[in-house]
């Protein structure tokens, strides 16, 4: 039994994924614009609705809930039908090959913390990325917790998790696409790079940053100058700066 919560992870699985969701449990007494769309919605989708008190509910997960959690059956198994955007590399790899624009890959190379994946998972939504590539080992999934801070996003985009992490960037490569992975120690900046072409943006692990043999499978190194006293930023907030900055270059359109 899972339990995804909060207003927007939760309209988001009603809305792309609703053979999923067993039950919707709403808090007593809450009867505001938002739980009464949630509540439509479930009706459309053929969810059943419970009510539970605010302190029932707060037992169940372990976060802002907001007033509403969708109870599921078990961990969505990627592939599965209940929820389309859970990929296989062979999903990956067949974008790549059928899309004609340039596309635009987020991978996490170990990132751990699921409130790091969340949001870099809603910054991916935002800037129009095709999928986010994440490894099966030593990595954040998508938890009630990164549901919760991806506001909808990890119903949305395509979300691979791969065995090994340098053999899917030889694909990509061998597909057209550039790897640009993200390192302190970098020569140039990532505005010092022609990044309208098809793109992989490698982002490392909290602290640690990219491994070694991540790093050796890339074809640039990038950085983000650093003018201050503090020496890197938060994974998800330089996932943000890239992203946005590989947008800016291919004209504003994700």
């Amino acid at each position: 039994m899972q339990y995804i919560y909060g207003i927007h992870a939760v309209d988001s699985l009603l809305r792309r994924a609703p053979k999923s969701v067993q039950r919707l449990w709403v808090q007593s007494g809450r009867e505001d614009k938002r739980i009464n769309a949630l509540l439509e919605l479930a009706q459309n989708q053929g969810v059943p609705v419970a009510r539970e008190t605010r302190k029932d509910l707060d037992a169940m997960v372990n976060g802002r809930h907001q007033g509403a959690v969708a109870e599921t059956l078990d961990d969505p198994v990627h592939g599965d039908v209940q929820q389309a955007n859970l990929w296989q590399e062979a999903d990956l790899l067949r974008m790549v090959e059928n899309k004609a624009e340039p596309v635009l890959i987020l991978v996490l190379d170990g990132v751990t913390d699921p409130h790091n994946l969340g949001a870099c998972m809603r910054s991916a939504d935002a800037a129009g990325a095709d999928a986010v590539v994440v490894p099966k080992d030593k990595s954040a999934d998508l938890t009630p917790t990164a549901r919760k801070v991806a506001c909808g996003a990890a119903e949305v985009v395509p979300f691979v998790r791969v065995t090994n992490i340098a053999r899917t960037l030889e694909a990509l490569q061998e597909r057209g696409v550039w790897v640009y992975g993200t390192a302190g120690e970098a020569q140039k900046t990532i505005y010092d790079n022609d990044l309208s072409g098809s793109a992989a943006l490698v982002m490392g692990a909290e602290g640690a940053g990219m491994r070694r043999l991540t790093r050796e499978h890339c074809d640039f190194l990038i950085k983000l100058p650093m003018a201050g006293s503090v020496s890197s930023l938060n994974v998800s907030v330089a996932t943000g700066i890239c992203l946005f900055e590989i947008v800016r270059q291919r004209g504003g359109e994700g």
